[in-house]
């Protein structure tokens, strides 16, 4: 096993700012392209269904990178694996930027994906790993922030880049931060996690391939085939079939490439059932909300930014708060209010009409985005508190694959559920027949929210918090 590196006070700040700067610039890219498509799909004359490939493509690059990442921190060191995965994510912003052609650029975006994939996991690990165990939560909180309200305020700041400088501009700014990342982790990373020569599992790697990018691949194909074309079965069946060879195989060998035993710790399990719920939620209100504001009501993409961007402050303010909340008295409320306000946040917009002010929308995102707030960095807290150290980064690269998939789940599903009740409602509410399908898919959220509810209400334990298992580093 390698020295883990003691660290100051000094040190452990220095390294969460660098986290933190890196995870704002390489979550904002995940959304950012979704402002931009139309005027990508103009420049390089493709279709729409070919155009998202950009977000949906990232996606799946990601979900297939996850699972590796749990060997690749046990197995390289800290540093060295920290800045090659920030040059990854440069050089893919670089072939975008530079792009003459679709599919060069759609390379550019899995190279994104794949450096991306990598310093997700790892952030979490790193920050759960460097601090003591009564300040985990407050620095969760923080990192809330990053991948939280950054992909929400995301298409704000692109669309004003796009308007006024054109879509290249969007990979210039982030390669710029992530430029200025990179020097500064070259001076203030250390080799904070402990290695081990570990065997690389290729059969395990391609299963893990076929089981999560299957399913992303799967769902993501929704928004663009119905249900039952071969584009949406044919992966999924392949994704399930993997993911069920992948899990034998893992539960059977001494050194699993992901280790699913984890999934044995009962916070954990919740944990990551919560999370996936979240993010099913969170993602799909994302994409419907500028929908609903300009393709519904009929507004510009600036009052769209607009509306959304109250609800993005909200959560800025309220992730910190609940990390420190967290470490003060646990999970068990926070889950409880959280999930609470999320339900009432999307029970909101159910009843919004074509009358309704639109600043009732922004409200209702408002509560939802508190409510995110509460839960997002609480629950990876919270799941990963009770995991043995040597599996942390195992819990860490499962947490993050699963709800990656959640999400893109929760946009393809709850938009083609607005949609799908949008087109058949017509004939019955006519020009309303597009509010209809909002209230409808806002409606499928209120029920998810309820099973969230329902796990935080009965599922948790009163004391909300698990015995921590997961030693800090030695103070110098």
């Amino acid at each position: 096993m390698a020295h883990t590196a003691q660290l100051t006070d000094k040190k452990r700040t220095l390294i969460f700012i660098n986290i933190l700067i890196t995870c704002i610039a390489s979550s904002m890219l995940a959304t950012a392209l979704t402002t931009a498509l139309p005027p990508i799909i103009t420049d390089f004359n493709i279709t729409a269904v070919t155009g998202q490939w950009l977000t949906s493509g990232y996606s799946l690059a990601m979900g297939t990178m996850m699972p590796l990442t749990a060997f690749l921190i046990t197995r390289f060191p800290t540093r060295k694996l920290y800045l090659t995965a920030i040059i990854c994510f440069i050089l893919g912003l670089v072939v975008c930027m530079l792009a003459p052609s679709f599919p060069v650029m759609m390379a550019g975006r899995v190279i994104q994906a794949c450096g991306n994939g990598i310093l997700t996991s790892m952030a979490q690990v790193i920050l759960l790993s460097i601090y003591p165990l009564e300040k985990r939560g407050s620095v969760m909180g923080w990192y809330g922030l990053s991948v939280g309200a950054a992909p929400v305020i995301a298409p704000t700041i692109a669309g004003l880049l796009v308007d006024s400088l054109g879509w290249r501009m969007i990979f210039v700014a982030a390669a710029a931060i992530m430029l200025v990342s990179l020097i500064f982790a070259f001076f203030v990373f250390d080799n904070v996690l402990e290695t081990a020569k570990k065997r690389f599992d290729v059969s395990s790697f391609v299963l893990s391939a076929f089981a999560f990018g299957g399913v992303t691949l799967g769902i993501g194909n929704i928004g663009a085939f119905s249900f039952a074309s071969l584009q949406v079965l044919l992966p999924l069946a392949v994704g399930c079939v993997a993911g069920v060879l992948f899990a034998y195989r893992q539960f059977h060998q001494e050194a699993p490439f992901l280790d699913l035993r984890v999934l044995r710790q009962k916070d954990y399990s919740l944990s990551v059932i919560g999370s996936m719920l979240l993010y099913l939620v969170m993602m799909g209100s994302s994409v419907i909300m500028p929908l609903y504001v300009q393709t519904t009501l009929g507004y510009s993409a600036t009052v769209s930014g607009l509306v959304t961007l109250p609800g993005s402050l909200a959560m800025a303010l309220v992730s910190p708060f609940a990390g420190r909340l967290y470490d003060k008295i646990g999970i068990k409320t926070l889950f409880v209010a959280g999930a609470l306000f999320m339900l009432i946040g999307n029970g909101g917009m159910v009843f919004l009409s074509m009358a309704t002010p639109v600043w009732v929308a922004a409200l209702c995102n408002v509560v939802r985005c508190m409510a995110i707030g509460c839960l997002m960095m609480p629950l990876v807290s919270w799941g990963l508190s009770g995991v043995k150290r040597e599996l942390t980064a195992h819990g860490t690269a499962l947490l993050t694959s699963l709800r990656t998939i959640a999400g893109a789940i929760g946009t393809a599903v709850f938009v083609g559920v607005m949609t799908s009740v949008g087109e058949h409602s017509a004939a019955r509410y006519g020009a309303q027949a597009p509010m209809h399908g909002v209230n409808a898919a806002f409606l499928a959220m209120s029920l998810t929210t309820a099973v969230l509810l329902f796990i935080a209400v009965f599922l948790v334990k009163a004391s909300g918090r698990a015995e921590h298992t997961l030693p800090p580093c030695e103070e110098a």
